[in-house]
């Protein structure tokens, strides 16, 4: 980390507070610095998933001295990472950033790494859209000294313009997650020239292009989560893998409200990524405990719809879901309101057939001029095939109403609902109590001291840790090095599904006291995750993750709540220790 003492070599008139001034033109070699950014930032959506893309270049004029992104969202900041590598020639610079910075580390370290490195300007493709987050680092850069300056807003002209757009793109997911709370939604077919997805007989492989085909398994790979209906896992019987290499799979998600689907089947096979099936409350519970017996999640609806599918998506912190279904799925979806994007691969075929499915089923639409139009339409040759690209709503801008960060509790709702603080994914405001939170922790194991990237990677090696076999030494080491806490879930999950006989035979019972002896590390190491802690004064800390029922409250709020309930039981500690502590300092001393 770079010293503060650098930021001592500096003229003290560099750390004046900004001064009013008239918007800039943005130069070539700023532009493209910004560019550079955004392709940066949008390298990491195909690897880890869900998290917003942030990249920092930090350059002297056209000369990069440092630069990172975002890996996932348990993964320290493109800003701490770009002046790591930048070193001393950090000093001086001027740091591009696609999005302001906002993050779980619960200190301001972005702000901090790039203040203590001696960056002079700061240019700021958006704001953040999360209300937590938008403007907080931008207001703390100013009070730094820094000068900051924020595409659309304090710069003009058509490279700004162009700059101002891709950084839009890059980020279009969470953008439309904060403006619409639901998931950003991509429709995808493949269908010939006179608009059929399959033969009259159901037979459609393969309609497109292998290159097409490659085109979609990335577009997988950059999503959260993957639907089909029932009629695709019946007619086609897919894996619905990224099968990439280092690649980012999706959960996939399959939508059948009478549960008609077959005992085996490609989907079931959880041991690459998870898979949930989403049915109607009742429909053949049969087959739900066979299917829940091969670690597939079985989740019911009073009444399934795409919305509540997608509600669903957004209560699990999904920010871009991609929708693979035929026609009689994607109808509803549409008119649901839940599509936002469509991605049509048009191959130079002709079926014909009366009968052949097309990609949209009935929209009850009766005249041309109901038709529904693609906005920022883009056309590109894909092989033999044509991509055709649109939305169906507007890409939100920056200027919506979502109001800027106050420095105030971020607390919303009635007073009842005000004793209780929500927290699940490391960009919501409590993120920092999230186990996924970047905060390394140093833990006693077998008389050595080992440091771990997060709580997580260190709760899920325990699974295995002092088991006396070479594999399951093997499963701790690789959950150790795991690049991201995700990562190291997935890994200890996954390993423990498919080997349960190499877990510590007691683990069911240890399990609690491992996660609180590492939260206790974790929020003892960091002053500023115990201040936000103690921050909660008596209010009741739940996790909301709608899909785990024991650490946290479960969709239908039937879970355990463990990982609030152990972070309840530490602040009670520690206010016990600021108590002993106040009465010691109220005690006269003795003088004699």
């Amino acid at each position: 980390m770079v010293l503060l003492t650098r930021m001592q070599t500096l003229p003290m008139h560099v750390f004046s507070q900004q001064q009013q001034r008239p918007p800039l033109s943005l130069s070539h070699v700023e532009s493209q610095h910004l560019l550079t950014a955004t392709h940066l930032a949008d390298a990491s959506a195909g690897i880890t998933a869900p998290h917003p893309n942030a990249a920092c270049v930090l350059a002297h004029g056209s000369r990069v001295v440092g630069d990172a992104f975002l890996y996932a969202e348990g993964g320290r900041s493109a800003e701490i990472q770009a002046v790591e590598r930048a070193r001393e020639h950090a000093t001086g610079s001027t740091a591009y950033l696609n999005l302001e910075p906002g993050d779980c580390h619960g200190d301001d370290s972005p702000i901090l790494a790039l203040k203590q490195a001696g960056v002079l300007r700061v240019i700021v493709g958006l704001h953040h859209p999360l209300q937590h987050f938008r403007g907080k680092a931008i207001t703390a850069l100013r009070k730094a000294g820094i000068i900051v300056d924020v595409l659309g807003e304090d710069t003009v002209g058509d490279r700004a313009q162009e700059a101002l757009e891709a950084c839009q793109y890059v980020n279009i997911p969470l953008l439309y997650t904060a403006t619409h709370q639901l998931p950003f939604s991509v429709l995808k077919y493949a269908m010939t020239l006179d608009g059929k997805i399959a033969t009259s007989t159901g037979h459609s492989s393969w309609v497109s292009s292998k290159l097409s085909r490659q085109r979609v398994l990335e577009t997988r790979g950059r999503s959260n989560a993957v639907i089909v209906g029932g009629n695709t896992v019946r007619r086609d019987d897919p894996r619905l893998t990224a099968r990439q290499e280092n690649c980012h799979s999706p959960v996939r998600i399959v939508m059948s409200r009478g549960l008609d689907l077959p005992e085996e089947a490609n989907l079931w096979d959880v041991s690459i990524t998870p898979t949930i099936v989403m049915t109607q409350r009742g429909a053949r519970n049969d087959l739900q405990k066979k299917l829940a017996s091969k670690g597939v999640e079985i989740v019911e609806f009073d009444f399934l719809t795409p919305r509540d599918v997608m509600n669903y998506c957004y209560d699990c912190g999904f920010l871009s879901v991609l929708w693979e279904c035929g026609g009689t799925l994607s109808a509803p979806a549409i008119s649901a309101g839940v599509i936002h994007k469509v991605m049509a691969f048009v191959a130079p075929k002709i079926i014909g057939g009366v009968r052949a499915p097309s990609p949209v089923g009935e929209l009850g639409f009766l005249e041309m001029t109901q038709a529904l139009k693609l906005s920022n339409v883009s056309y590109e040759q894909v092989g033999p095939d044509l991509l055709i690209s649109g939305y169906l709503y507007p890409i939100p801008g920056m200027q919506v109403d979502a109001p800027m960060w106050e420095e105030a509790p971020y607390v919303t709702g009635s007073n009842d609902e005000k004793s209780v603080i929500y927290f699940h994914k490391t960009w919501g405001f409590f993120g920092a109590f999230s186990t996924f939170s970047p905060h390394p922790v140093s833990m006693e194991n077998d008389g050595k001291r080992i440091s771990w990237h997060s709580v997580e990677h260190y709760y899920q090696a325990q699974k295995f840790n002092g088991v006396k076999d070479r594999m399951a030494e093997k499963f701790a080491k690789d959950i150790q090095a795991a690049d991201c806490p995700e990562k190291a879930a997935w890994l200890g999950k996954n390993f423990a599904r498919q080997h349960p006989d190499l877990l510590q035979p007691d683990w069911q019972q240890r399990r609690t006291g491992i996660m609180y002896e590492a939260l206790a590390k974790k929020f003892s190491l960091y002053p500023d995750l115990r201040n936000l802690l103690l921050s909660t004064n008596s209010r009741l800390l739940v996790n909301s993750s709608p899909f785990d029922v024991y650490w946290g409250c479960g969709r239908n709020g039937m879970g355990l709540n463990q990982l609030g309930k152990l972070l309840m039981k530490l602040r009670a500690e520690f206010e016990a220790v600021e108590i002993v502590k106040l009465h010691k300092s109220s005690i006269p001393k003795y003088s004699g």
